[in-house]
């Protein structure tokens, strides 16, 4: 029995609410045929977000959908059952017969396949009987094989319940931070006053807090990784962790320029381990907090609501870090916002956790040794309590997002109000009587994108009601009108509004876009840095490149390699030129690879150009040309990416110098 879909358009905002892959699945004898690289898909997004898969559609170019059907969908339904119990076929079967079943579009049968996000028990998912090679990952653009650290770290997460369980081999007390030790125990002492272990020899101690311990299986005895981590010296937590860093900045304005008045970093002037960055962490944080005047059995209370949600979420940080990722432990505070990023992503779905009840903590000896001394809740609580304590300030909802591509995980607790006064007051300067007259959701998504600097479907979907499908819609009639335009299609789809200037927003500097587009009539003066925050340490001096404020490849470019995202704001006289450049290729239908290529170096000798306009001048298919032109290019070196993320809905490239040449 089908279920009713009645137009391509409900496909279109399927696509923007969920990962979604069309297969024309037509077969030789065009009655219809499982692909042989559905299960590349099925893999790819069982290992990230889930998804569902058309077989039947086809999406070419992307976001525009055409439906052929399937003529025998039974057939192909088989077909797939079958092997989805062959683990020669592939490694895990996620799906139930509801996520299987036929639908029906503009009059024709296609088979909607919805493909959970697969647990970390189950992951890696990957075709064949081999993970190495068979693993796949989902991206905006398509699927594609996880490298081999990806999958070690997979199997890692898959037979490991707590990550820093592991006692480690050449390492003892004379490598741990004494005084951040006996920082531990007076804590620990003010905390449980009386308690048995507080008197302990600093060996039992750190026994009982689960800091030391035997692994049975090996008869070794012997430091944990989670008591390095706490206690350690961040030098010698290096020798187990390579790419451990902590950092924390705090930025003197809602700007996309990362000066910093304040930064905390291991350099040598402190320990470095996990216990003192949060102590010292949290009293930043905290200092400028206003307490309203509270007793509790005689004493002042200097806490409050806010107080709490920021321990939840610096304590949420580390102890559900992947200290083996590449990516730093990063805290922001900001005078509009706290930002926090670990690496590596959350074990459940983030709009699970947010619900609460739901725990998978990655570093479980972290969290019991955090509680011990009143910081971190209770599992499945924390993330709860710190949306409920904004939300009781009448603060922006938080955002809790993951980066797949950085295998990273952020949460940004923004100081203003769902619907700021000064938003209001420049959308109704700008539109007039359009704005007001614009239903409330509309409103909602127009003021978001002035105040976080974009909006997007899934932000949307969190701070309103609305149905997935109608905000789609809603979302277009918005660029239709001329109040948003966008950027990117699918999931990758990005809003802004048309006098925002579109740049890349980095960890935590969504909003910056909108404070840079509020400046823009104010003159420079008024954000000039004073002299004595423009300086650095010296033993801040070697910055790790994901700390710094452009990407590596446009960190050292003089003015004119500028970004030229759009055709339309390009000069007349450019675009004669780029026009001219492209002539070779844009004046026939299909060329050799060669002359596409020496064709695209030319364009891109002087300027970053976005993938569209290389599109619009070159006469082809936007996706198509970056899928088999654009990025092997950059693979191979002959073009540089602006932006670290190829998935990024504002990728452009520009020639490497070594490949500056005319066709």
């Amino acid at each position: 029995m089908t279920e009713p879909m009645t137009s391509l358009w409900e496909l279109a905002a399927l696509a923007e609410g969920a990962d979604l892959e069309c297969k024309a699945a037509q077969g030789r004898d065009g009655r219809g045929e499982l692909p042989d690289d559905f299960w590349r898909s099925y893999s790819a997004m069982a290992n990230t977000d889930g998804g569902v898969i058309l077989l039947g559609v086809q999406e070419k170019p992307r976001g525009t959908f055409r439906a052929p059907g399937l003529a025998d969908v039974e057939r192909v339904r088989k077909a797939l059952w079958d092997n989805l119990h062959n683990r020669k076929q592939v490694s895990a079967s996620l799906m139930t017969e509801a996520d299987i079943q036929p639908v029906r579009v503009e009059g024709v049968v296609v088979l909607q396949v919805r493909v959970p996000r697969a647990t970390r028990q189950q992951k890696p998912v990957h075709v064949g009987a081999n993970p190495f090679g068979g693993t796949w990952l989902r991206r905006y653009e398509g699927d594609y094989a996880a490298d081999d650290e990806t999958v070690r770290r997979m199997v890692a997460e898959r037979v490991e319940d707590s990550r820093d369980d592991k006692v480690l081999k050449g390492f003892d007390f004379a490598d741990l931070d004494m005084g951040t030790v006996a920082a531990y125990r007076n804590r620990f002492a003010a905390v449980k006053p009386g308690h048995v272990w507080a008197d302990l020899p600093v060996p039992e101690f750190l026994e009982r807090i689960g800091a030391w311990g035997k692994n049975r299986d090996e008869g070794v005895t012997g430091l944990r990784l989670a008591g390095l981590l706490m206690f350690g010296r961040a030098e010698v937590i290096r020798d187990a962790l390579p790419h451990y860093m902590v950092d924390f900045q705090e930025r003197p304005e809602e700007r996309t320029e990362r000066r910093w008045i304040d930064r905390l970093v291991p350099d040598g002037s402190w320990s470095g381990n996990l216990y003192d960055f949060f102590r010292r962490v949290y009293q930043k944080l905290t200092a400028d907090l206003k307490v309203p005047f509270q007793l509790q059995d005689g004493q002042r209370i200097d806490d409050s609501p806010v107080h709490e949600a920021l321990r939840e979420a610096l304590a949420n940080t580390l102890i559900h870090a992947d200290y083996t990722g590449r990516v730093s432990i990063l805290v922001v505070k900001r005078p509009d916002m706290y930002g926090f990023r670990n690496p590596g992503r959350m074990r459940i779905p983030p709009e699970i956790a947010v619900h609460g009840g739901n725990s998978d903590c990655r570093n479980r000896r972290l969290q019991t040794m955090f509680q011990l001394v009143g910081y971190g809740d209770h599992a499945g609580s924390g993330l709860p309590k710190i949306y409920a304590n904004w939300e009781g300030q009448h603060w922006r909802r938080p955002i809790l997002y993951e980066l797949p591509e950085l295998d990273q995980t952020l949460m940004e607790l923004r100081m203003s109000s769902l619907v700021p006064p000064q938003a209001l007051a420049e959308l109704e300067a700008r539109l007039g009587a359009r704005f007001l007259n614009l239903t409330e959701t509309a409103r909602l998504a127009l003021i978001t994108a002035q105040v976080e600097g974009q909006v997007r479907h899934e932000r949307l979907k969190q701070i309103c009601a609305d149905h997935p499908a109608d905000l789609t819609k809603l979302l277009g009639g918005l660029v239709r009108d001329g109040y948003l335009v966008s950027e990117g299609v699918g999931r990758g789809m990005v809003y802004f509004l048309p006098w925002q200037p579109r740049v890349l927003a980095g960890a935590f500097d969504q909003v910056d876009v909108a404070a840079a587009s509020r400046s823009a009539t104010l003159p420079p003066e008024a954000y000039a840095i004073p002299p004595e925050l423009g300086g650095k340490p010296p033993e801040l001096g070697g910055k790790p490149p994901e700390l710094g404020g452009k990407p590596p490849e446009l960190g050292s470019k003089p003015p004119e390699f500028s970004i030229h995202a759009d055709w339309d704001a390009i000069s007349a006289e450019m675009q004669r030129n780029l026009l001219a450049l492209a002539e070779p290729v844009s004046s026939r239908g299909k060329v050799k690879q060669e002359l596409l290529r020496s064709t695209i170096l030319a364009l891109c000798r002087a300027h970053y150009l976005s993938g569209r306009v290389l599109a619009h001048v070159l006469r082809r298919d936007p996706d198509d040309l970056r899928k088999r032109t654009l990025t092997p290019m950059v693979k191979d070196g002959q073009l540089l990416a602006a932006f670290a993320a190829s998935s990024d809905p504002r990728q452009a490239y520009k020639a490497a110098l070594s490949h500056n040449s005319t066709p």
